[in-house]
């Protein structure tokens, strides 16, 4: 096994953090524990996934078989909107932690902040969760803390709720739909942010900028896409099922994209959104993925 992510981002306890992790979302109904002990073999040391996703127990299966111990790597989940509240959200982490066979999470999440558009309870309910989260980490069951899809707005409801503040904010980010609001806000607050569908799902692949700048500095799509984000304080958490993809995603630390390009690709015409919002597109069944 080699180790090619060797950059990361320090959180504000000193934790260092891989600066691109892997998105563990099956969505072709693959051999996934094969595809994540690729994952693992070709370098990945940061692994994404959610009660949502349906990949705990095989991502469980396939750190076992790899033989890794289990802290060489750094383990994330979510819960989903349906298991928001004090109770349902222990609940649902010791569901998680069975399915993942493990004592302990590096990384929870709240998955969503709102079950649907005019949730009139979602306040309350992200608060118990919150409170959930935070008993569970200072019970050293949860290493780190954050959210997911969760806006200033969100954000804001939360602070205060305890004296542990979120520590991630997981977003749909990508060229094309950059969220620089959001993005900003949370830098501003240490929160580290994290990039889910940093590919743009592959739709921006023929775009003529994307490809121009693919052939200027000799790299690929997805190596512009992913590096755009680095250069911006963004960890990618990309999606990849072969190898030679997984090692094109993090082979992203030889160049550099010059200012000018960093300007276009940040004022490109907003595209290839996935069509989930927080407050306006809630996902209507937990059986929609989101990544």
């Amino acid at each position: 096994m080699q180790e090619l992510i060797r950059e990361y981002y320090e959180l504000s306890d000193g934790t260092k953090v891989p600066k691109i992790g892997f998105g563990c979302f099956n969505p072709q109904n693959q051999d996934y524990v094969t595809i994540l002990k690729t994952a693992i073999d070709a370098g990945y040391r940061y692994f994404d996934t959610a009660s949502l996703y349906e990949t705990e127990r095989d991502l469980a299966k396939a750190l076992k078989e790899s033989g890794i111990d289990r802290k060489e790597v750094q383990i994330a989940s979510k819960a989903w909107y349906d298991e928001m509240g004090y109770e349902e959200t222990k609940t649902a982490f010791n569901r998680t932690l069975e399915r993942l066979e493990t004592d302990y999470l590096d990384f929870y999440l709240l998955h969503w902040p709102k079950a649907s558009e005019d949730d009139p309870d979602w306040k309350e309910k992200d608060k118990s969760a919150w409170k959930a989260l935070t008993e569970l980490k200072k019970a050293g069951k949860i290493r780190h803390i954050g959210v997911c899809n969760f806006l200033p707005h969100h954000l804001e409801n939360l602070a205060g709720t305890t004296d542990c503040q979120p520590e991630i904010d997981q977003l749909e980010l990508h060229v094309g739909y950059s969220q620089e609001l959001a993005r900003e806000y949370c830098q501003k607050q240490n929160i580290l942010v994290q990039a889910w569908g940093p590919l743009g799902r592959g739709r921006m692949n023929g775009d003529p900028v994307l490809n121009a700048m693919a052939a200027k500095y000799q790299k690929t799509f997805s190596q512009i896409a992913i590096r755009f984000l680095l250069q911006k304080g963004i960890m990618p958490i990309p999606k990849a099922s072969t190898r030679e993809h997984m090692l094109d995603n993090i082979n992203v630390f030889d160049f550099e994209l010059s200012r000018e390009d960093m300007w276009m690709l940040s004022c490109m015409p907003q595209q290839t959104w996935q069509g989930e919002h927080p407050d306006f597109a809630v996902p209507k069944k937990a059986s929609n993925p989101l990544q």
